[in-house]
């Protein structure tokens, strides 16, 4: 009785019934058409529209530069700490590297190694009379650089190094022996920045340069890609190194790892392979592997985006 007394009661209110009607009305209409939103696979996170104008300025500078000039050359980009280098910030070093990188990883394996493996433990932990003599030279790319972790027997795990540098008070040198392999560069390096163990199981870093006696730099051949740069080993048998090439910042496995932090495949198999009569993009198996890893790599170019913001204003 509760019940219908109620429903009476609705259905004589014609303000309650006009309220009815109308929703039946909205309920019962199309539903309006939504504008398609495009996805931008080659922007998933907009990072476009968060940099400035001058970062964006650098980038397009240096993709024009990239595309037309650099098969024949090999490009020097480093961070300005004076020493004659360009003054850009991390963000843009990072968009340089890129575009470096779109033209082949081997271009962009030199420009890592010269500026974030050389010229980083140059000057995070070398002495000022060091930055002056090496810095300027290498940031206009008069000499080239390399750096000396993987060994044939332990990769880059610092802990297992084998090299070892002996330390002789009589002639203030270190006694450096033992080999690194898979080191951008050494074929043509004037330089090299290489880690090795000292009498005390620390790991250390030295400067080593062309012509020491006993320093030499056999290039490896037939490499299946990465063909733009030189690769090579790194065979020290003995080699005599004054104190004052050691770089005496630090000590432990902080040198070497505070060096490759500062380092940051998309390709068209997908879609050029054709299986069961259409292309492999077409299976939804593949399509998820692809959207999978442009997911990371989207998330990747943020957090390289943050990473280079958080370090430009040192923190």
């Amino acid at each position: 009785m509760a019940l219908r007394s109620a429903v009476c009661r609705l259905l004589v209110n014609p303000q309650r019934c006009a309220i009815i009607s109308a929703s039946r009305s909205q309920g019962s209409a199309a539903p309006a058409q939504k504008a398609k939103v495009q996805f931008n696979w080659r922007d998933g996170l907009e990072l476009e529209g968060q940099l400035t104008e001058e970062e964006i300025m650098i980038r397009d500078s240096f993709r024009d530069y990239c595309q037309d000039k650099l098969m024949p050359r090999i490009l020097m980009a480093n961070r300005n700490e004076g020493y004659g280098c360009a003054g850009t910030s991390y963000v843009a070093y990072g968009l340089i590297a890129r575009e470096v990188e779109r033209v082949d990883s081997g271009y962009r394996s030199v420009m890592s190694v010269q500026s974030s493996l050389v010229m980083h433990p140059i000057y995070a932990y070398g002495t000022e009379e060091q930055k002056e003599k090496w810095l300027p030279r290498l940031a206009r790319g008069e000499i080239l650089g390399c750096f000396g972790l993987t060994e044939p027997n332990h990769g880059s795990d610092p802990g297992g190094m084998e090299t070892r540098a002996k330390f002789n008070p009589s002639s203030r040198t270190f006694t450096l022996t033992g080999s690194k392999t898979w080191i951008t560069n050494s074929p043509v390096a004037d330089i090299a920045v290489v880690w090795a163990k000292c009498d005390d199981g620390k790991v250390r870093g030295f400067i080593l340069e062309r012509g020491m006696k006993g320093f030499t730099t056999p290039k490896i051949e037939g490499k299946f890609s990465l063909r733009a740069s030189a690769t090579g080993m790194i065979i020290m048998d003995e080699v005599e190194v004054p104190e004052e090439n050691l770089l005496p910042k630090v000590s432990g496995l902080g040198g070497p790892f505070g060096c490759l932090k500062q380092r940051p495949v998309w390709h068209r198999l997908g879609f050029t392979r054709i299986q069961f009569g259409v292309p492999l993009a077409r299976n939804q198996l593949m399509q998820k592997k692809m959207a999978d890893m442009l997911t990371e790599i989207t998330i990747g170019l943020q957090a390289c985006l943050q990473l280079g913001r958080l370090i430009d204003a040192k923190k």
